[in-house]
């Protein structure tokens, strides 16, 4: 690694972290020297990058010097502590927690969707929620044809939205409530397995969870749309990985279902999956380990003329954290013009 891009990975040890690992190897990203940061209680465990063993030091105000790029999934408290001394230190930071989403001065960026939104950064770009990115991907091509007057979106998310340790979490209630006991619930407030409950995150005063105010919020701001009426319902189902979304749009005209379908079967990074003579759309199995959104059971909404259903499964873990934050950092590289040899001695951070 004696050219490219000096990159830091700050939660390189959960479950967004080691598929940024992957993706930045087997999407030949330009990685001249990497770093692994966590917290202490991880510092020394040994990853693998194209082979070669890494140590995890623990994150320190010196972890950011002579780092270009950081790539930052460790949740919002880790970034609002770190992120402002990541960029003092000369790197640009793409933040995959809620820490900046919403901040005005931070652009909120899905490179198939917004990709000029890039050039207004100060040294943070911010990665959106997953839910949102996989329900934005299907939509937006829909809305480019035209605007979305209304969205009504019930999610359905994997235990992965909430890391690592409740995938494990969710195998060992199935394997609990299979022997006959009491299924353990550390990672949720619930038992996942062979349950299904309302999204856990903090609740606000008119009702909504965070998670779903977030979906609203974000969409907004990415679509440019800032009075975009939406509604969601977010809900944890018994899947180890990939999101689930049913989604109704409303625009101010009829759009046929016919060129709804030919829009997504068009649309970069989504993969149109409908088989209607053998009911078959997609499923989580579909969309794991794999980059593409998959959107399918396209149709009228029979409640009103210019209402339009669509149905779709993501891979959280993918599209919706890591992939998207490693398309951002390669946005970065090719509308900054740095080439990979001078990355060493220019920093990615430009303050307009």
């Amino acid at each position: 690694m004696s050219e490219g891009v000096r990159v830091a990975i700050l939660g390189a040890t959960g479950a967004v972290g080691a598929e940024l690992l992957e993706l930045l190897a087997t999407r030949s990203f330009p990685v001249a020297e990497l770093k692994l940061l966590a917290s202490p209680q991880s510092a020394g465990k040994m990853l693998n990058f194209k082979g070669e063993p890494l140590t995890v030091e623990a994150v320190t105000s010196e972890s950011f010097r002579d780092i270009d790029l950081v790539l930052a999934s460790a949740g919002s408290a880790i970034s609002k502590a770190w992120a402002q001394t990541a960029v003092e230190s000369g790197a640009v930071t793409i933040d995959n927690s809620s820490a900046f989403r919403m901040d005005p001065k931070v652009p909120l960026v899905i490179p198939e969707i917004n990709p000029q939104a890039i050039a207004t950064h100060h040294g943070i770009v911010a990665n959106p929620n997953c839910s949102t990115i996989l329900m934005a991907m299907a939509a937006y091509p829909l809305h480019r044809e035209q605007p979305i007057r209304r969205a009504i979106v019930a999610t359905y998310q994997s235990a992965s939205g909430a890391g690592a340790r409740a995938m494990t979490e969710l195998k060992t209630q199935a394997r609990s409530i299979l022997d006959g006991k009491a299924p353990p619930t550390e990672a949720f407030p619930f038992p996942l397995a062979f349950n299904v409950f309302p999204h856990n995150s903090d609740l606000s005063d008119n009702g909504y969870c965070q998670e779903e105010l977030k979906m609203v919020y974000e969409t907004r701001k990415i679509f440019g749309v800032p009075d975009l009426r939406m509604t969601a319902t977010c809900v944890r189902v018994p899947v180890l990985r990939a999101h689930s979304e049913a989604v109704n749009l409303e625009f101010d005209a009829p759009f046929p279902a016919s060129r709804a379908r030919a829009l997504l079967a068009d649309a970069p990074g989504v993969t149109l999956l409908e088989d209607w003579q053998a009911n078959r759309f997609p499923m989580p199995i579909d969309a794991a380990g794999q980059d593409d959104v998959f959107v399918g059971r396209i149709r009228q909404d029979l409640s009103h003329p210019c209402g339009l259903e669509l149905w779709l499964s993501g891979d959280q873990i993918r599209k919706g954290a890591a992939l998207n934050a490693v398309q951002i950092a390669e946005l970065l590289l090719r509308e900054r013009g740095l080439r990979p040899t001078a990355a060493a001695t220019e920093n990615l951070v430009r303050t307009e």
